[in-house]
């Protein structure tokens, strides 16, 4: 075999065999990139959740992290609940933005029912429900649907009775 030859076969082989693992290769680099950004894009909206939830704490007479609203709030109390619900509702228009999206993976769907989570536990809070169509005015529009479907669920949850399986005993409701 003479040095052409070598050269052609290795080149043969590299052609074969290195390009489809250089191809492979990249695509599981670009994949496990496209995981990077999307843990660091959940790890943003965590840390601007925290945030928000220190704002939450600086303002306790608003009792923002009860399950019922503040009776009688004073014009500058319903100022400041407003301009926090605000914050919150940027907060989960961005959240649904960027981490919602039909037919999720198992990781994504995880990363998602946390946000889903938030959601619906502020949507329980009648004062900030009854905020939403100022709230919502501008949002996203499939996400303004979202948000109002998850009010009306919890709405609906909150006023189910209690009631006993009669099989396990178990309270549902």
């Amino acid at each position: 075999m003479s040095a052409r030859e070598a050269w052609e076969l290795a080149s043969f082989i590299v052609t074969t065999l290195g390009l489809p693992f250089a191809i492979l290769f990249f695509a599981w680099e670009q994949r496990k990139e496209r995981a990077n950004e999307e843990e660091d894009q959940y790890q943003l909206l965590s840390d601007a959740y925290n945030d928000f939830l220190k704002v939450v704490l600086q303002h306790p007479d608003l009792q923002l992290r009860t399950n019922e609203p503040l009776a009688d709030p004073t014009p500058e109390q319903r100022e400041r609940m407003l301009v926090i619900f605000d914050m919150l509702m940027s907060l989960f228009e961005r959240a649904f933005l960027v981490a919602y999206k039909p037919g999720m993976a198992e990781d994504e769907r995880r990363r998602w029912n946390s946000w889903d989570d938030y959601m619906r536990e502020w949507c329980r809070r009648e004062d900030f429900r009854n905020a939403l169509p100022l709230l919502l005015r501008g949002e996203d529009p499939e996400f303004q649907s979202y948000l109002r479907r998850i009010a009306e669920e919890e709405r609906g949850a909150l006023h189910l009775p209690e009631t006993l399986t009669p099989a396990t005993g178990v309270k549902h409701g």
